[in-house]
């Protein structure tokens, strides 16, 4: 749906991505009113619509993944290795401000797809390519998913700890800051076509990202220092009775005195193990024992909090995502918005995660309930496509479309 409010509103994406990381990037263009033209692949389509959990009984391309990342897209299914189908994508780049994709590097390429090849066709387009690794680099051509990003980047071996072995994580932090980075840089590469027009080639890679992340680790192994992992000085997870709670004390001023107060034990302050930050850090496993066993003395987790919030010590309970989708807060900044399905009477997503003009950001429409569906009314809208000359690229399997 149009709304020419939007910031985004008349901006024309065509979207060559998959997964997560391309989609919530063009999700977030999407939702700021950026009409996205997402190119899926003839039957199967995206193949996170075969992701758990699926919403309709009976089909196996509905799955929540997908409704949530592509909500407010339209499907063009095209066969990108056909080179009828590569000049269709083509055509629809000459009406295109934004192309991206996140194939392995040289994919596009290829394809006939590359950068050089749209920019041909649109001299000033920003085209946008995403990967785990970057398109340059002896591991360019790596398969990359969160996962490995993960294990490549040096966060797994951080949050490993105290644990016998580093583990998976459920985070998906790559992708999701490869897809915010790219969009930034989306920005800004438009901008400066609007001063120069002079179209971009942006190259975000998720490795990049992610490395980008860490607070404290890189920027001191970087100039000889150590690393900080886990356990994370100043940050406690403990479990009162039958709940866990989160709570920390670094990372702002007065914290360590606002604690100490609380506690009641202001000699702390003087032990020279805990004087300072730089000792403190170095003895934490000392000092956590310390602060968990006042924490032991409450009859339950929320009345530590409660303790803990009133001396604006940040604190929160370990909610599981069942109790998170309960909340008033969330539920108060519109966070969770309601959208249409055929098969349900409504289908639940997360909005973007800003407000606008003091709105919170949702979707402007569902998901593309069948692959192909917006085929024909966009080879028609945008390249003059007639109903014959569609229909003979449906029936040589070139495109996908209902009628």
């Amino acid at each position: 749906m149009a709304d020419d409010s939007l910031p985004l509103h008349g901006l024309l994406v065509v979207d060559l991505t998959r997964v997560l990381a391309g989609p919530y990037c063009t999700r977030l263009l999407s939702d700021l009113g950026a009409r996205v033209i997402k190119i899926e692949r003839p039957i199967e389509g995206d193949e996170m619509r075969r992701n758990p959990h699926q919403i309709e009984p009976g089909r196996d391309d509905q799955s929540t993944y997908f409704a949530r990342v592509n909500a407010g897209k339209e499907s063009v299914a095209v066969d990108l290795s056909h080179p009828e189908g590569r000049d269709v994508v083509l055509g629809l780049a000459r009406h295109a401000d934004v192309f991206i994709e996140n194939f392995a590097p040289g994919v596009a390429g290829k394809l006939g797809l590359a950068y050089d090849a749209v920019r041909a066709a649109k001299p000033d387009i920003v085209y946008c390519s995403i990967s785990g690794f970057g398109q340059t680099g002896p591991w360019r051509e790596r398969p990359a998913f969160a996962h490995i990003i993960n294990a490549a980047s040096g966060m797994m071996a951080l949050e490993q700890g105290d644990e016998a072995a580093p583990r998976a994580s459920n985070l998906q932090a790559a992708d999701v800051l490869a897809a915010a980075h790219a969009m930034g840089a989306i920005m800004a590469a438009l901008w400066r076509r609007a001063r120069t027009g002079q179209g971009a080639h942006l190259d975000v890679s998720m490795l990049e990202a992610l490395v980008g992340a860490d607070s404290v680790t890189y920027a001191s192994v970087l100039n000889g220092g150590e690393e900080h992992g886990n356990p994370r000085p100043g940050m406690i997870v403990h479990k009162i009775g039958d709940r866990y709670m989160a709570m920390q004390i670094v990372g702002a001023p007065r914290l360590w005195q606002r604690l100490l107060g609380r506690m009641k034990r202001p000699e702390l302050g003087e032990d020279p193990r805990f004087a300072t930050a730089l000792t403190r850090r170095r003895h934490w496993r000392e000092l956590r024992s310390v602060i968990t066993g006042w924490l032991d003395t409450f009859p339950s987790a929320d009345a530590a909090l409660a303790v803990l919030g009133e001396a604006r010590i940040p604190c929160a309970p370990v909610l599981r995502p069942a109790e998170v989708i309960a909340t008033e807060h969330l539920a108060t900044r519109g966070f969770f918005p309601v959208l249409p399905h055929p098969a349900l009477s409504s289908l639940r997503v997360t909005a973007s995660p800003y407000h606008l003009d003091g709105r919170p950001t949702h979707p402007r429409g569902p998901a593309a309930y069948r692959v192909g569906q917006d085929t024909h009314r966009v080879l028609r809208d945008l390249l003059g496509y007639g109903d014959e000359r569609t229909a003979k690229l449906i029936a040589a399997g070139i495109v996908e479309g209902p009628a």
